[in-house]
C-alpha cells in the first residue's frame, strides 16, 4: 500500500480502525481492524512482541471487559546490532473506496481493496494519453457502522439486482454545483444524477437512497459490509442506506473511553511496586505463575528481578502481589450509587479522590485551601485542587457513523473493531500526561440555585429536545438537567479564557466533568486538563492558574466576558426562543461566547447556556454567579 505517517495518538481518534483518511500522495484509505495490527506486511509474524506496547489501567480494562491495552506500534527501522523484535511494524491501511474514474473521460472501474499501484485509464492509454483515475468523491453508509462503496450499478439501473455484465459507466459532471449537476451514465444505458443520495430524516429512520434507489419502490437497505476488516461478505444489516462525501464529518465518529490514573492503594510506595508488577517483563512472569495456578511470592520475583525490587520489603511486595491479583484495589473505593448510570459510576472514584491529597508518581494532588481566596468567589466554590500530574488512557471501544452517540452496547462497538475474537481481549490505547485543575461548587448553594422555578422552567425545553432527540436516535439515557448545563458551560468559559492567561492552545486543554443530582451522595465537579500532553508537555501554567491571587482574576475576567457575546442580541435571545447550535440543543451559546474545539468538549459543543452562568437579560439575577459578576 502507498505510505504516509500518522501519529500514534491519531489511531485512537480520529483515524481508527474503519475510519479514512487521505495520504500525501492523494489516495483514499481505511484504517484496518485490530486482526491486522501487529503483524508484518510479509505475514511473516517472527520477532513481533505485542507485549512491549501493553499497558495497564485497571479500573478501564474492568468496565470495558478486556485484559489489558496495547499502545498502537510505533515504526522502527532495524539498524545493525539492534535487536530485530518489533521492527518495521506498520499499521496496515486499505484502499477505499475501490470505484475509481478517469478525471478526463469519466470512465470508471471498480480496483481489488489492496491495489498498490496507480491506476491508468485504458481508454484514455489506448487514444495515446497518460491519465491517471481517481477515487470517487461518494461512499454509502448507515447508523450501525457499516460503510460501502456507494451502489453506483444498482442506482443507475434502478434495481437492487442490475445486469452482471453491464456496459462500461460514466461519472460525469454537467455543471451544477448541487449533487444534481453530478451523474452516472451508462455507455448506451440509462444514466441518472446524484440528486437526493444525502438525504435523510433526522432521525436516520428513512433516507432516500434506501426509497428511491429500487423502481419497484422496495426499500433498499444496508447489506452490513464491513471494508476495513479486509472481507466482502455483509453481516446482514438492514438499516437505511445513505450516501455521502467520502470526506463528511460524521462518518466515523470514535468511540473513546478515558480514565484517569488512580492508585490501587493509599500507600504510594506499595503503589509503586504496582506500578512495576504492571510492567510486560514482570507481567509477563507473574501470569505464567498464575496460569499455571502458582501464586507469586516475594522470593520468586527477587530471584528473576533482583535490581528492580531491591529498594522493596517482601511485606511490601505482598501486598502489591495481592493487589495485582485480585485484579482491584485493596482501598476502600465508592462504588456506583442507586441511579448512576455507568459512567457516572465510573467517575465517582476519580471525583472522590480528585477532593483529596495524593502524592504518587502518575497522580500528584494538593488541595488548595479555600480561605485564602477572595470571599466574594469562594462562597461559590467548595473544593479547589492543583492537580500537578495526572495520566489519562483513552481506548478506542469502537465507532460510530452518522450520529456521535449511540445506545449500543459495548460489545457490538468492540465487534466492530476486529473479525475474529482474539485469545486474549484487548483494546487500543493511548497515554496522556499532563497537569490541570478540578474546582467542585458550593452544594448548598448550587442546590438552592437550581431548585428555582425559574431555572427548570428555563432549562426544561433544552432538555425535552435531547430526550427527544435521544430516543428518535437511539442515544444513551443519561441525567441532563440545569446542573449539568451550568457546570458544562462553566467548563467552556474557563477554557477560553485560559488560554490567554497560561499558554495553552484551546485544541490542547480538555474538559471532564463530574455531575450527579443524586442526593445521597451528589457531584458538581470540572476538571480542565491538558489534553496534548505528548505534544505540549506540562508548562505548568495550568496549576499556576488555580492558585489563590490568579484563580479570582480568570473567573471574574471569564464570566464578565460572558456577560456580553459579540452575537448579542441574538445569542441571548436564542437561548430563549427555542434554541441553537447541533440539534438545537444549545441555548445562551454560540461561537463568539462558548463555543471550544470539539476535541475539548465532552458533547461536540451541546448542552450549553451562558444564562445559566450569569443571568439572561431580562432575569440578570438567576445566573447561579449573578452576584460575582454585578457592577
Amino acid at each position: 500500500m502507498p505510505r504516509g505517517p500518522v501519529r500514534r495518538g491519531q489511531l485512537i481518534s480520529p483515524f481508527g480502525p474503519g475510519a479514512m483518511m487521505i495520504l500525501p500522495d492523494g489516495v483514499s484509505v481505511i484504517c484496518a481492524g485490530l486482526d491486522h495490527w501487529f503483524k508484518h506486511e510479509s505475514g511473516d509474524d517472527e520477532n513481533i512482541d505485542p507485549r512491549e506496547y501493553q499497558v495497564d489501567e485497571w479500573r478501564l480494562a474492568t468496565r470495558l471487559n478486556v485484559e489489558h491495552f496495547y499502545l498502537p506500534p510505533d515504526y522502527r527501522r532495524v539498524r545493525r546490532h539492534d535487536p530485530l523484535t518489533n521492527g518495521y511494524l506498520t499499521v496496515p491501511f486499505l484502499r477505499f473506496p475501490q470505484w475509481h474514474y478517469c478525471t478526463r473521460c469519466g470512465l470508471m472501474r471498480k480496483v481489488p481493496i489492496v491495489t498498490k499501484e496507480r491506476i491508468k485509464c485504458a481508454e484514455c492509454e489506448a487514444r495515446g494519453w497518460t491519465r491517471y483515475m481517481v477515487q470517487v468523491p461518494f461512499v454509502a453508509m448507515c447508523d450501525a457502522g457499516h460503510i460501502q462503496d456507494f451502489p453506483w450499478l444498482e442506482w443507475v439501473y434502478r434495481s437492487a439486482t442490475p445486469p452482471q455484465n453491464s456496459p462500461p459507466m460514466r461519472l460525469l459532471s454537467t455543471g451544477g454545483m448541487t449533487l444534481a449537476g453530478q451523474k452516472v451514465k451508462v455507455d448506451g444505458g440509462p444514466e441518472r444524477t446524484l440528486a437526493g443520495i444525502t438525504n435523510a430524516n433526522p432521525d436516520g429512520a428513512d433516507t432516500e437512497l434506501s426509497r428511491t434507489l429500487d423502481s419497484d419502490r422496495s426499500p433498499y437497505l444496508c447489506p452490513g459490509l464491513r471494508p476495513w476488516l479486509g472481507t466482502e461478505h455483509g453481516e446482514g444489516c438492514g438499516r437505511p442506506l445513505r450516501g455521502t462525501l467520502r470526506s463528511a464529518a460524521n462518518v466515523y465518529f470514535a468511540q473513546v473511553h478515558s480514565s484517569i490514573y488512580l492508585p490501587r492503594t493509599d500507600d504510594s510506595t506499595v503503589a509503586e511496586v504496582i506500578t512495576l508488577l504492571e510492567q510486560p517483563s514482570i507481567s509477563t512472569f507473574v501470569e505464567i505463575l498464575t496460569g499455571a495456578g502458582v501464586t507469586p511470592e516475594p522470593a520468586q520475583l527477587r530471584k528473576q528481578f533482583r535490581e528492580l525490587l531491591a529498594a522493596f520489603t517482601d511485606r511490601q511486595i505482598q501486598l502489591a502481589i495481592d493487589t495485582v491479583c485480585s485484579g482491584g484495589a485493596s482501598r476502600q473505593q465508592s462504588g456506583r450509587m442507586e441511579g448512576d448510570d455507568a459512567e457516572t459510576g465510573f467517575r465517582r472514584q476519580e471525583y472522590d479522590t480528585l477532593v483529596a491529597a495524593a502524592d504518587f508518581e502518575q497522580l500528584v494532588l494538593k488541595p488548595a485551601d479555600r480561605r485564602r481566596y477572595a470571599p466574594q468567589f469562594s462562597q461559590y466554590f467548595a473544593n479547589v485542587t492543583l492537580v500537578h500530574k495526572l495520566r489519562e488512557t483513552r481506548a478506542l471501544t469502537g465507532f460510530t457513523r452518522v450520529f456521535a452517540d449511540t445506545d449500543r452496547d459495548i460489545d457490538y462497538l468492540q465487534g466492530m473493531l476486529r473479525l475474529n475474537e482474539p485469545e486474549v481481549r484487548w483494546l487500543p490505547a493511548f497515554l496522556v500526561f499532563g497537569e490541570g485543575v478540578f474546582l467542585t461548587l458550593n452544594e448548598q448553594r448550587l442546590r438552592q440555585w437550581e431548585e428555582q422555578p425559574e431555572i427548570r422552567a428555563r432549562v426544561h425545553p433544552l432538555v425535552a429536545r435531547y430526550h427527544a432527540l435521544r430516543q428518535a436516535r437511539h442515544l444513551r439515557d443519561r441525567q441532563v438537567g440545569p446542573r449539568y448545563v451550568l457546570l458544562h458551560t462553566l467548563a467552556h468559559l474557563l477554557i477560553n479564557r485560559l488560554t490567554f492567561e497560561c499558554g495553552y492552545s484551546s485544541a490542547a486543554l480538555r474538559e471532564r466533568l463530574y455531575v450527579s443530582e443524586n442526593t445521597a451522595a451528589p457531584m458538581s465537579g470540572i476538571l480542565i486538563y491538558t489534553a496534548a500532553g505528548d505534544a505540549e508537555g506540562t508548562l505548568g501554567g495550568l496549576v499556576r492558574m488555580g492558585k489563590p491571587g490568579r484563580l479570582e482574576p480568570l473567573l471574574e475576567r471569564a464570566l464578565s466576558g460572558a456577560r456580553w457575546c459579540s452575537a448579542d442580541p441574538v445569542c441571548m435571545e436564542m437561548g430563549q426562543s427555542g434554541g441553537q447550535g447541533p440539534d438545537s440543543l444549545n441555548l445562551a451559546a454560540c461561537h463568539g461566547c462558548s463555543l471550544v474545539p470539539e476535541t475539548a468538549c465532552e458533547e461536540f459543543n451541546r448542552l450549553l447556556d451562558r444564562g445559566l452562568v450569569i443571568g439572561p437579560f431580562d432575569n440578570p439575577t438567576i445566573g447561579y454567579f449573578s452576584r460575582a459578576t454585578e457592577g
